[in-house]
């Protein structure tokens, strides 16, 4: 998966690994730590001239600073003219997006089958004049609702149902009508996926899944070109403080060490539990954009250098799927995913995801494989 060697053998840039291990790292300085401690000020000192880059604790900090070069190191790595900026969570880093660049009588391309806070979003825009038009993510069936839009959102692969659009196809085309395009890269990961790398204006995600990978931050990020777009995200944050602690910053910065680690390990697990469950009888509806015969593996695979940590499926009633959950020892029944430790849920007991009763989000730790899958396999067998 390095992409330090390119073609002819010539050295590229350093590897993935290798850039997750020093992404972010300040110049070393004798004496101090290789990652200095979080920062906690709400002021700075600032005789005169308020000038400099740390002023005021909403605006600026550097434990942000270094958390945010590392994530656009990993987003656009070697790219000039693009900055990063961290938020206090995932929703917090998409709603930035969102409200700074639309306007009353402005159009926006949401996915149908996205996140599940996504419909309480669009009521918000609708409430403030925005129209909101929607469609589901495979086939890139966004293509149609284009005409007069101002932003594409594109969830790519989707959450929780695992299609896949192809970003860049969707990209020119909504560049070809003026929209700028915003690309939510939770679930592939900077690892998985580069959205602005395929053309895209924004790669946004929470940094509380996979990123960070622990289950014990709540954060968000912002990746974009320099302009006023970006200029406009940063205005939003300042205005609405939606911050992430110098705590939360610093813990996510420290994991993102071990990031290349823990998304080949994941990865590579997760096909093997998805590969265990294509030919379960009482299984229907299986996901995983790494299996061949996947509907959207094609498409994966041109834009994706990962496939991710979630497959998903579906149990035949709901009480199958309890009873499934409740028999799972390795792996607990909680929200979220990209977590070390394997978690899954009965996704349709929130209500805001267009999902069978039976449907399953499992997604895949950092366990061994063989453990993982056997206890899939016996919490299916026990739960007949």
């Amino acid at each position: 998966m390095s992409d330090s060697i390119a073609a002819g053998g010539v050295v590229a840039g350093p590897g993935e690994g290798t850039r997750a291990v020093r992404a972010g790292l300040p110049e070393p300085v004798k004496y101090e730590p290789t990652l200095p401690g979080p920062v906690f000020a709400a002021h700075f000192h600032l005789p005169g001239e308020p000038t400099g880059p740390y002023t005021y604790g909403r605006d600026e900090n550097p434990t942000w600073t270094h958390l945010e070069r590392a994530v656009g190191g990993l987003e656009a790595p070697g790219q000039d003219g693009v900055e990063t900026l961290v938020f206090a969570s995932g929703m917090a880093a998409i709603s930035s997006v969102l409200f700074s660049q639309l306007r009353a009588g402005d159009t926006v391309v949401l996915p149908s089958d996205g996140y599940q806070a996504l419909p309480l979003v669009r009521a918000q825009l609708e409430a403030y004049g925005v129209e909101v038009r929607t469609a589901p993510t495979g086939g890139d069936a966004q293509l149609g609702a284009l005409d007069g839009a101002k932003l594409l959102w594109i969830e790519s692969p989707s959450n929780p149902g695992l299609d896949v659009c192809d970003i860049r196809r969707l990209v020119e085309a909504a560049h070809a009508r003026g929209a700028l395009v915003a690309v939510d890269n939770t679930l592939a990961t900077p690892l998985g996926q580069r959205p602005l790398e395929l053309g895209a204006d924004f790669s946004v995600a929470s940094g509380t899944k996979q990123l960070t990978g622990h289950g014990d931050v709540l954060l968000g990020y912002v990746t974009g070109r320099s302009g006023e777009p970006m200029t406009a995200v940063r205005r939003w944050r300042k205005i609405v403080g939606a911050i992430p602690g110098p705590m939360e910053a610093w813990l996510a910065h420290r994991s993102i060490a071990t990031l290349q680690m823990r998304v080949d390990r994941q990865s590579s697990t997760a096909l093997a539990v998805a590969r265990a469950l294509r030919g379960r009888p009482e299984v229907t509806g299986l996901r995983y954009p790494g299996l061949p015969d996947d509907p959207s593996h094609q498409v994966a695979s041109r834009q994706m250098r990962r496939y991710g940590c979630v497959v998903s499926f579906t149990l035949p009633t709901r009480a199958r799927a309890e009873r499934f959950l409740d028999r799972l020892r390795l792996v607990d029944d909680a929200t979220s995913f990209g977590g070390v430790r394997s978690t899954a849920e009965r996704r349709g007991r929130w209500g805001g995801d267009a999902v069978p009763e039976g449907f399953i989000r499992l997604s895949v730790g950092a366990e061994d494989p063989e453990d993982l899958v056997a206890d899939v396999l016996r919490a299916l067998e026990e739960s007949a």
